[in-house]
């Protein structure tokens, strides 16, 4: 993957005002993405998509990466369309409709299906040739958890169903943005309440985006479990003042991670 001229994000970037609405259409097939691999590749393979304001390299994505690769879990990592453009050199795009951010995680986990299929095990970027032989990325999904960061955990679990994939992990949910009216929150969870892909939810108890008082109102599946992280705010990262540091906070994220994705069946 190209990186010269590149930026990473910052680890407490995440989703904002020009978040997607939401959709029910149901999207089609969609390009094959880049794909970043990290840890063993006879590992259990976890995909992980970005937050709306950061790259699939940014601090935190990499960081969760290689901590996850270091317990033995295998991390693919992808960009959006918007956010392949940015780095490009396109200039600030706004997140892409949720569409075409569905199409997306649809279209990632058929490459990395595929790329488990055949036994590819080098890191780093793969183009065309990691979609083929995945005509069925449902099927293929169900060798797969995916999640991500923020708004990319948000639109893993619209299609961890359809995908038929393992299980979710989802970085931060963005139950609501800041300060949004209460009608957005009820949006944005009413697909969590017949949720049926086994769930794990990695929540800052200072998450201005959904904290431990508001979650508790929500009606959530059954099979999502919620892990709450001391002081942790969006990026789980606490304050200095609660005595916990945030090396401390991504470590405990990874260990409850890892654990999540070996002991499912």
């Amino acid at each position: 993957m190209p990186r010269s001229g590149h930026s990473p994000g910052t680890p407490g970037s995440g989703d904002g005002p020009g978040e997607p609405g939401h959709s029910d259409a149901s999207p089609p097939a969609s390009p094959p993405p880049e794909i970043l691999l990290d840890g063993p590749a006879d590992a259990p393979t976890l995909i992980l998509a970005h937050g709306a304001g950061a790259p699939m390299d940014s601090p935190f994505l990499a960081t969760m990466a290689a901590g996850l690769g270091e317990r033995g879990v295998r991390v693919g990592r992808f960009e959006f369309s918007y956010m392949r453009a940015r780095r490009e050199g396109g200039g600030r795009k706004a997140p892409d409709r949720e569409p075409e951010l569905r199409r997306a995680w649809l279209a990632a986990i058929a490459a990395i299906a595929a790329i488990s299929a055949t036994g590819a095990s080098t890191s780093g970027a793969t183009g065309d040739s990691g979609t083929r032989g995945a005509s069925d990325p449902e099927g293929g999904g169900r060798r797969l958890w995916i999640g991500g960061k923020s708004m990319g955990g948000r639109i893993a679990s619209m299609i961890a169903d359809q995908a038929g994939v393992r299980g979710l992990v989802c970085l931060g949910y963005p139950f609501r943005p800041p300060g949004a009216d209460p009608a957005v929150a009820a949006r944005r969870t009413a697909h969590l309440r017949d949720l049926r892909t086994p769930t794990l939810i990695v929540q800052g108890t200072r998450d201005s985006f959904g904290g431990p008082d508001e979650v508790a109102g929500y009606a959530l599946s059954p099979r999502i479990r919620v892990h709450w992280i001391e002081d942790g705010d969006h990026s789980l990262k606490p304050r200095k003042s609660s005595g916990r540091t945030e090396a401390q906070n991504l470590a405990e994220a990874m260990d409850v991670v890892a654990a999540f994705v070996r002991a499912e069946p």
